[in-house]
């Protein structure tokens, strides 16, 4: 269905009063991202002529959040409802434009198929509007659709208006409409405000439309998640629980396993290989990749990651902007970040972090140690407890270890510094000057032995342990500094 011939404008100048917030309301997030980024990405699958979004408060701060999706926005200074909104677009739409869909920014779970079929049965009926309805189990609260014989919208009810006979109505009006443009420019440009609000409102045009006999239809929608706006914290809470469900059943129909998928925190652009295994409570954040085969273990969060196949997360590890190369092992409370690399094989194991560093394939660095600007040749091995001492207070400096080099455990490598392929480094070294390939680094003092220090010690502590025994008197200090002087030159 061609779409040259319409335009769609979102509504996003509001504040959301009940949000209690200094943010506006359309960027606030749920399911991942802002709210008003979930709508225009479902809009612009429709290839519409003009994509207008309506911004009113924090209008600077809006048009920054979707300047990068390329859409046009007009000011609506000030607020006089939804039907001066729509009025204050009319310049930005081309005379050319016949349609146009309008739905609110703060309704992030619409679908570009459900605003297609708006589209086309409004095209089908030849209707002058078109109303995305939905029906719902508890419809307090929303304005209804109140149906003629013909199955066309007679009214549109607000819930404080219901008649007796209209309490039963479960079809609300989701205020996403379609319109003939033709036909709604004039029924906007004779709206008085004639409420305690003093403003101008798209369902009183619709109500004008009806009253000039023209046609106004309602589409139910087949999913009422759809229509859910965010007015509300809990709402937002609520939409967000559909989004993670549904990013959970997609990664799920692609052949991965989620376990207990309720806990689990998927963000609507990760994608996730076949045959991959998720454990509970895991996140999976930002534009994260994983790759057939791996295993994410419990309580671990990976965000912006690439992972290749076969890799295993172990419990509770972070890996934040970090690639996980074929056959890596990390964790359990492995932290990656900043653009850590590991090759191939390689494995990092418990409180061990990476940070801006590049692992070779099979290094290993299994505890207690800090990687940070460094480069580690294949096949070497990182002692327990070893530090690259990376930051002198003002710059961060490198370290690079070659391949097959074995570093002693408890060793602080300051950097910069340089070790040399197949060199070792002496346990509890401080290593300040390069080691030379195949080299012995040691950076530590000699070691001291004194025999019978201990036992001495242990005598000296028990004696001085021991209670005074009755009738026995110790000097005092005044009593020993009373004592007369020597006479100068006598030796004791």
């Amino acid at each position: 269905m061609s779409t040259s011939d319409l335009a769609v404008v979102i509504l996003a100048a509001g504040k959301g009063t009940r949000l209690k917030s200094n943010l506006a309301k359309v960027l606030h997030r749920s399911g991942g991202r802002p709210l008003i980024e979930h709508v225009i990405r479902a809009c612009q699958s429709l290839k519409a002529r003009e994509i207008v979004v309506v911004i009113g408060h924090q209008a600077a701060e809006v048009t920054a959040a979707i300047a990068v999706s390329g859409v046009r926005t007009v000011l609506q200074q000030p607020q006089r409802g939804t039907g001066h909104a729509m009025l204050v677009t009319r310049r930005a739409i081309p005379p050319s434009v016949k349609f146009a869909i309008l739905l609110p920014g703060d309704a992030p779970l619409i679908r570009t198929e459900t605003l297609a079929a708006l589209l086309r049965a409004h095209k089908e009926t030849g209707a002058a509007a078109t109303i995305l309805s939905a029906e719902l189990e508890n419809p307090a609260g929303y304005g209804r659709i109140v149906r003629g014989d013909d199955g066309s919208v007679s009214a549109i009810v607000e819930d404080s208006a219901l008649a007796q006979d209209q309490r039963g109505i479960r079809e609300i009006n989701s205020s996403i409409y379609c319109f003939s443009l033709d036909k709604l420019w004039p029924c906007l440009a004779s709206l008085r405000p004639q409420n305690v609000h003093k403003e101008l409102y798209l369902t009183d045009a619709i109500a004008l439309l009806r009253q000039k006999g023209e046609n106004v239809q309602a589409v139910m929608a087949a999913d009422a998640d759809e229509v859910l706006g965010c007015n509300t914290r809990a709402d937002l809470a609520a939409v967000d629980v559909v989004f993670r469900r549904r990013k959970r059943a997609a990664i799920m129909d692609a052949g991965v396993t989620i376990e207990l998928p309720e806990t689990v925190l998927i963000d609507p652009e990760v994608i996730v290989g076949a045959d991959t295994r998720i454990e509970p409570c895991v996140q999976l954040l930002g534009k994260t990749r994983i790759g057939a085969a791996c295993t994410i273990r419990t309580g671990s969060v990976l965000s912006d990651a690439v992972l290749e196949e076969n890799v295993l997360v172990k419990p509770h590890s972070i890996v934040v902007s970090s690639h996980l190369s074929r056959g890596t092992q990390v964790g359990p409370f492995a932290h990656l970040r900043d653009g850590a690399r590991l090759e191939k094989n390689a494995r990092v194991g418990n409180f061990v972090e990476v940070k801006k560093s590049v692992l070779g394939e099979d290094v290993k660095s299994m505890h207690l140690s800090y990687l940070g600007d460094a480069r580690i040749g294949a096949g070497t091995n990182i002692g327990a407890g070893t530090i690259t001492c990376n930051y002198d207070g003002v710059n961060k400096n490198p370290t690079t270890i070659g391949k097959r080099v074995f570093i002693g455990s408890n060793s602080a490598l300051v950097a910069p510094v340089r070790v040399g392929d197949g060199a070792y480094v002496a346990a509890g070294s401080t290593i300040t000057n390069n080691v030379p390939p195949d080299a012995l680094g040691i950076g530590r003092g000699p070691q001291v032995n004194k025999p019978g220090w201990a036992a001495a010690r242990r005598r000296a502590m028990a004696a001085a342990a021991k209670p005074t025994k009755p009738g026995s008197r110790k000097k005092s200090k005044s009593a020993v500094s009373r004592r007369k002087p020597r006479k100068a030159g006598r030796r004791r």
